[in-house]
């Protein structure tokens, strides 16, 4: 347990921002998706769709079926949550929301247990700028970040990994929030996943149709801003393990993105709009024609102002809230028996020796593979009473 703030050393955001990458509005494809024949308007849209996966691993879009009030009713309803559990947590009470029997993929995920794999090789192997490196430190450390897995869509029946979905007993609405929310996200990245497929040349359910039964995830998470502090880090330096990544935005800045290039972003949403990070079975499927999206998520001194104005902005409502930072993640998956190597279709976009680098697996095996390495499997020595 830990009372007080977690001191960190000064931490700026003079990182570039994600201005330079284009916004793709997706109502020119939806307008015309259902005739079979996207326009060229919507062709040049799907285009961009593929250049931005592969320049920069990720792509911000506006979604017309998208209002960002569920959004902001979203992100009230993980404040209070996260704030309430906690204060419960450490109070010692027994939260029956956190399942590690479940490899934590329902239910909560207390902070200081997920944590980033291990790059220190790649990234001194890069020897990035002193602008372009990573705050979180060469060694990882545990994430001081809450999280919440809630189950999007259907399983195949007999899914080894298709949890009993955790409600929280204190919350009636829960359920429907999380589908309301969840849902949109899930209408959203499924059309960019055809726009990606027609953008790379192959037919637009190439992606769509191994989605089709995966374990889509909406995963919020939550970050204490009062018992952190400038220099906590959120989440370590890391990749996704999903195929795509979706976020709405958030009330606060700090996260921080990679291009193919290694140069560090510091993300701003537009308003309206959603961000899509490229995962590390994108990367496999396209045999490194997209690359998995690099990112960080620390506590800036642009999160600090941002905790100051809306501490004021409290003060003058008259409100009494804890000042927490979440992010509405949603993981995306390959259903748990395809293939994720390098696609024959997608040929034209790699060289054989690319190719080489992506052995075949399952997206379970990757997905097993990857939770293994980041201590988010269930260890029965570890966890047994």
């Amino acid at each position: 347990q830990e009372d007080g703030p977690r001191q960190g050393r000064e931490i700026s955001q003079a990182a570039p921002q994600t201005d330079d990458i284009p916004v793709i509005d997706l109502n020119a494809y939806l307008s015309t998706a259902a005739d079979g024949s996207p326009s060229e308007t919507a062709l040049a849209e799907c285009n961009k769709v593929a250049e931005c996966f592969h320049r920069y691993g990720i792509i911000l879009i506006r979604d017309p079926r998208v209002n960002m009030s569920d959004n902001d009713t979203y992100i009230d309803l993980m404040e209070e949550y996260f704030a309430d559990v906690g204060d419960r947590f450490y109070a010692n009470e027994t939260i029956s929301d956190i399942k590690p029997e479940f490899h934590y993929q329902v239910g909560a995920t207390p902070e200081f247990i997920e944590k980033a794999r291990n790059h220190s090789e790649k990234l001194s192997a890069l020897n990035l700028a002193p602008e372009d490196t990573p705050e979180s430190p060469l060694e990882p450390v545990l994430d001081a970040k809450w999280r919440f897995m809630w189950k999007i869509g259907e399983r195949p029946d007999g899914a080894s990994d298709d949890f009993p979905a955790v409600k929280p007993e204190r919350y009636p609405d829960w359920e429907d929030k999380m589908n309301t929310w969840g849902g949109k996200l899930h209408s959203a990245i499924f059309t960019v996943a055809e726009m990606a497929a027609i953008g790379m040349g192959v037919e637009k359910s190439a992606f769509t149709s191994r989605m089709e039964g995966g374990a889509h995830l909406l995963a919020p998470t939550g970050s204490d801003l009062v018992k952190n502090d400038i220099g906590a880090i959120f989440a370590g330096f890391h990749y996704d393990i999903s195929f795509m990544t979706i976020h709405g935005k958030s009330r606060y800045p700090g996260l921080f993105v990679w291009t193919r290039d290694w140069k560090k972003k510091a993300v701003k949403i537009p308003e309206g709009c959603l961000l899509i990070q490229s995962g590390t079975s994108f990367e496999h499927i396209t045999g490194g024609y997209v690359l998995s999206g690099f990112h960080e998520v620390v506590y800036t001194e642009a999160t600090k102002e941002a905790v100051k104005r809306r501490a004021q902005q409290f003060e003058a409502l008259g409100i009494n809230r804890r000042q927490w930072r979440v992010s509405s993640t949603m993981f995306t998956h390959f259903r748990n028996d395809v293939d994720i190597g390098p696609m024959a279709e997608l040929s034209h976009l790699y060289t054989p020796d690319q190719a080489a680098q992506y052995p075949r697996m399952t997206a379970f095996e990757i997905l097993m593979q990857e939770l293994s390495a980041t201590g988010m499997t269930f260890d029965q020595a570890t966890h047994s009473e």
